[in-house]
């Protein structure tokens, strides 16, 4: 089964979150096979943290959970909350897969948050997407919206890989490929 993860810092929390920098990697490191995607999303400047996002292939529910707040971060209090879904890997593949590098050209994460009639199930421009699938319920039956991991020139290019009208919402956020330098 695979999960979308966010983690979002709570204000204030920088400090402590670097103070966890070695400890965070060192729980990543654990969960290295199960990684599609990993990173932190950044502010506007893209040169501070604000939140960190993982997706995994687990076993169940329960392990996601394990994962999710046994994090040292959130043990710690560097979050506010937490989004934890069920994913579909819709590419198929890994970040480390995707063709354009982890470096070149801006990342994204787009969040499209609905309810409803499932939407953007068949991604287009796929040669810009490094992750993407559909958010879902507990039980992997219901489409709850739509996480994407984009590269693109600027954030209105990367909102529109989703149909705005389709959503609640759609947040975008800066992102960038995480793990060990």
């Amino acid at each position: 089964m695979e999960f979308f993860c966010y983690h979002r810092d709570r204000s204030g929390s920088l400090a402590l979150r670097e103070e966890l920098l070695e400890e965070h990697l060192s729980y990543m490191d654990g969960y290295g096979a199960e990684m599609i995607a990993r990173g932190p999303t950044m502010d506007g400047d893209r040169e501070v943290a604000t939140g960190s996002v993982h997706i995994l292939d687990l076993p169940d529910a329960a392990a996601a959970r394990t994962f999710a707040f046994g994090e040292p971060g959130y043990q710690a209090g560097v979050y506010r909350d937490v989004m934890l879904r069920r994913w579909r890997n819709t590419l198929g593949r890994t970040m480390w897969d995707f063709p354009g590098g982890p470096t070149d050209g801006s990342r994204y994460l787009v969040l499209g948050l609905g309810a409803g009639q499932a939407a953007d199930l068949a991604p287009s421009g796929q040669d810009e997407l490094i992750a993407y699938g559909p958010l879902l319920s507990d039980d992997g039956a219901t489409w709850l919206g739509t996480a994407a991991l984009v590269r693109a020139p600027d954030p209105a290019t990367a909102r529109a890989v989703l149909t705005p009208e389709r959503y609640a919402e759609i947040e975008v956020h800066n992102w960038q490929f995480g793990g060990r330098e």
